[in-house]
């Protein structure tokens, strides 16, 4: 990427890794049109760096909002689909509404926001899309098949746009952060109307994401510096992996897939024409 000033624009700029984005662009210099929903908490950073913040108010779930916000930014060399919440519940617990929400939010937002985007990207060929994703983009452990379906949707989705737009000199990079100190775990994490039959399972987490709040291993700023490093790459990585329990947890399901296909490839391969 050049080492000119970039523009970013990174949805939920104003919390958890948004935060920690926003504040490693503007101390390497750069720009940033933080997209948030409630722009009257920006106003602070706004008065830090008046020429380099532009705030613009976004609901990644309205379709018409997204076309303003990417009209008003204007360029855009970085785009950061960061906003996001925690969702910890049965499938069976977890209703069609608050599916919907889930995937709007961390599936349709972010492809929207990209579709918008990659026009002036692939005009100027050159830019980067940083879809933010989890470890749980990777894998799914019981509580979280909500969340991990939208994370997991985005991954795919951005697996095949890396392929579609690397010829015109766009990156994209997938990112799977573990536990971080972000507001993930606290007050805006949400929680489905619990059924009794998934006490054991699902019950524990219930209990134990809230309370890690604050004692997680990982720090956001270092996960935004290694980002910014990974773009900085002569060849930008597709996924990054942040934290020791992402990498060791990513590398158990990738183990467990392949223990799979070892045990049922002669299952697998009895299914062609004779």
């Amino acid at each position: 990427m050049s080492t000119a000033p970039r523009r970013w624009l990174i949805t939920g700029a104003n919390s958890g890794f948004g935060a920690t984005f926003t504040r490693a662009a503007l101390a390497a210099g750069d720009e940033v049109v933080a997209a948030v929903r409630r722009p009257d908490g920006m106003r602070e950073l706004v008065a830090e760096h008046p020429d380099r913040v532009t705030v613009i108010e976004l609901d990644v779930r309205d379709p018409a909002a997204c076309e303003r916000a990417v009209k008003a930014a204007g360029r855009i060399d970085v785009l950061v689909n960061n906003a996001g919440f925690g969702i910890v519940g049965a499938v069976e617990e977890t209703t069609e509404e608050e599916l919907r929400d889930t995937m709007d939010v961390m599936f349709f937002g972010p492809v929207r926001l990209t579709r918008l985007v990659l026009p002036q990207m692939r005009e100027r060929r050159s830019g980067a899309i940083v879809q933010v994703s989890s470890m749980g983009g990777m894998l799914a452990f019981a509580g979280v098949g909500a969340y991990c379906a939208a994370k997991g949707a985005l991954e795919q989705a951005s697996e095949a746009l890396a392929a579609e737009v690397a010829p015109f000199g766009i990156d994209v990079l997938i990112v799977e952060p573990g536990a971080f100190r972000t507001s993930f775990a606290g007050g805006a994490l949400r929680q489905t109307a619990a059924l009794p039959a998934y006490a054991g399972s699902v019950g524990p987490l219930r209990t134990d994401l809230p309370a890690s709040d604050g004692a997680q291993p990982g720090d956001p700023d270092r996960a935004a510096e290694a980002v910014l490093t990974a773009l900085s790459l002569p060849k930008v990585p597709l996924r990054l992996a942040l934290g020791a329990d992402a990498v060791t947890a990513i590398r158990a399901k990738l183990a467990t897939v392949t223990a799979d296909l070892d045990t049922t490839t002669a299952l697998s391969l009895s299914t062609a024409h004779p």
